[in-house]
């Protein structure tokens, strides 16, 4: 516990440095250059037997620089990257989906007035939990469901984005490689074949920023609905395989057959408290009646399919006259119906905003209350992170 102490005076120093963004404009084009760093110290609580200390450690999460700009209404860009990451995917050879290298890379044209369209690599519009900016979550890490292992965060391809009544009500449709993250490597799969993303949002009575914590404490109750789905059909001819890392640690992110994956989110403010609730359900149709997913079963048995998914419960609030923030989160996971159990895990943060969400040290405990042994063994069972994030803005 003294190292985290440590950390704590440490992120207090840090705190005191100065924030500045760049704006450069020539009256038809503007441009805005800001950037973030965030870093930790995380600590595991392992199980009895388990000796491997190498995740307690220091570890610089963040360090940001976006460009972002604007020519004559008509066309936005947005280039951000994360300098620590693409260190890490260097040197590991993978791609973490939560904290990929190249975070965005995207130019939308606005020029139709009633329909965006947004073309390069970054975010789809699917979850509300993964769509939310990492800087406004009290949390240093997302819920599993939602981290990307099981479906992908971002993706190169098109969006089409369309806003209704002053923005209440927001539809977006895309088609994507369906790699993923690793669409950055460049070729598609040998199937060739694209995924189709919908979300559709309604808010109510005004329009609803992609937040968490209702920092702004809302006179009024303010709620979002929102229902999503995506599908992909990616059947290898005979002999291929996919790319290296594709399929993620739990072998289901990109599948050799079809994929449907749907679910909603709802979301609510008021007064500074605020919470969040979201489902998610993935249908597997594995192509080949040995395919592992299938966990060893017949094809009379599992029918041609499994299922995999879960829910994320979250309770906020924000003490305004204190600068701080509390929260918990409750998340459930069952990775293959077919498989034995599934897993349960508890989450409450603090964090102490120095500057609101710019400067701000961040707690998170990590309580693992039940895990699917056949998936996702874990050698831990308890896991503090404390640091502080910091935003050029």
């Amino acid at each position: 516990m003294k190292k985290i102490y440590s950390t704590v005076i440490v992120s207090l120093l840090v705190a005191t440095a100065a924030q500045a963004q760049l704006t450069i404009s020539n009256g038809n084009h503007v441009m805005e250059i800001s950037g973030s760093a965030s870093t930790y110290y995380n600590q595991r609580i392992l199980k009895e037997g388990e000796y491997d200390h190498s995740k307690d450690r220091f570890k610089l999460r963040d360090a940001q620089l976006s460009i972002e700009g604007r020519v004559s209404n008509i066309w936005e860009y947005k280039l951000q990257a994360d300098l620590a990451d693409m260190s890490a995917n260097t040197s590991s050879g993978e791609i973490d989906p939560e904290n990929p290298g190249l975070m965005d890379a995207s130019v939308t044209y606005k020029g139709l007035g009633f329909l965006d369209i947004k073309a390069g690599y970054g975010k789809v519009p699917y979850s509300l939990s993964s769509m939310v900016p990492f800087t406004f979550s009290p949390y240093w890490q997302r819920a599993e469901l939602t981290r990307g292992s099981l479906f992908s965060r971002r993706d190169a391809g098109v969006t089409l984005h369309s806003s209704l009544w002053r923005q209440r009500v927001n539809l977006y449709a895309g088609v994507y490689s369906g790699l993923g993250e690793m669409a950055l490597i460049g070729d598609n799969d040998a199937s060739g074949n694209p995924e189709f993303i919908g979300r559709a949002e309604f808010s109510y009575p005004a329009r609803y920023r992609y937040r968490l914590i209702d920092d702004r404490h809302s006179p009024i109750p303010m709620f979002m609905i929102g229902v999503n789905g995506r599908y992909m059909n990616k059947t290898l001819p005979d002999g291929e395989v996919f790319p290296a890392n594709t399929q993620s640690e739990y072998g289901m992110k990109v599948i050799d057959g079809k994929k449907y994956v749907y679910g909603f989110d709802v979301s609510f403010m008021y007064q500074g408290f605020s919470a969040q609730f979201e489902m998610h359900q993935i249908k597997g149709e594995p192509a080949k009646t040995n395919d592992p997913l299938f966990m060893g079963y017949t094809p009379q048995q599992t029918h041609g399919y499994f299922l995999a998914g879960g829910y994320i419960a979250e309770v906020n609030y924000h003490i305004a006259p204190i600068n701080t923030i509390v929260s918990a989160r409750y998340e459930e996971l069952d990775l293959n119906d077919l498989a034995k159990g599934n897993s349960q895990r508890f989450s409450p943060a603090v964090a102490y905003q120095i500057k609101g969400f710019d400067a701000m040290v961040k707690f998170q405990y990590f309580n693992i209350l039940k895990e699917e042994t056949t998936y996702d063994a874990l050698k831990w069972k308890e896991q503090y992170r404390l640091g502080i994030q910091f935003n050029f803005n």
